[in-house]
């Protein structure tokens, strides 16, 4: 919920105009707008909200089976199937949050530099590479490194809602 809000809210603000404020030098439309979708292939808004939807999907596929079995908690303790079912979902989820950590990574990197320099070669023949100016860079490298920090903070709370089931389920066949 945090992490939609944070991206719902913030992302706008930080990233919601970027490609107005993304100038080249020359400052020239075509230019800027070649220069921004080579610094920016996938704007992270997006990317974010398709990381959030992809990394909820292994849980409301369970929680949907779920509601439809007539499955409590009491019974995902019981049953072994439902236990291994359940922490399947989890574990698919934490796979889904590093490949989320990694192609961000990938894609944005950890810091945003104030200036990006464009290989503009295939747009004109008379400039090579151009400087950008990148707005916000530095409000853009905090909210980065808060986009990681919920990546990272997603995937304990699975490992530790693992280690809780598996806990909570010993403690239920001790006490039968």
């Amino acid at each position: 919920s945090v992490h939609m809000f944070f991206l719902g809210v913030l992302g706008f603000a930080v990233y919601g105009n970027e490609a107005l404020h993304f100038s080249c030098d020359p400052d020239r439309r075509e230019l800027n707008l070649f220069c921004y979708n080579q610094f920016r292939p996938v704007t992270p808004q997006v990317f974010w909200a398709l990381q959030l939807v992809t990394v909820l999907v292994p849980g409301a596929v369970f929680h949907l089976y779920a509601a439809y079995k007539n499955i409590d908690q009491e019974d995902i303790l019981e049953r072994p199937t439902y236990t291994v079912f359940y922490i399947i979902s989890l574990l698919l989820r934490i796979v889904l949050e590093v490949a989320a950590f990694w192609l961000q990574s990938r894609l944005f990197g950890f810091l945003v530099h104030p200036l990006y320099f464009c290989d503009a070669s295939s747009l004109n023949k008379t400039f090579n590479f151009t400087k950008c100016m990148v707005p916000e860079h530095f409000e853009k490298t905090i909210f980065l490194s808060a986009m990681y920090i919920f990546t990272i903070i997603t995937m304990i709370l699975c490992m530790a809602e693992i280690f809780e089931i598996l806990c909570r389920r010993l403690g239920y066949l001790t006490h039968q």
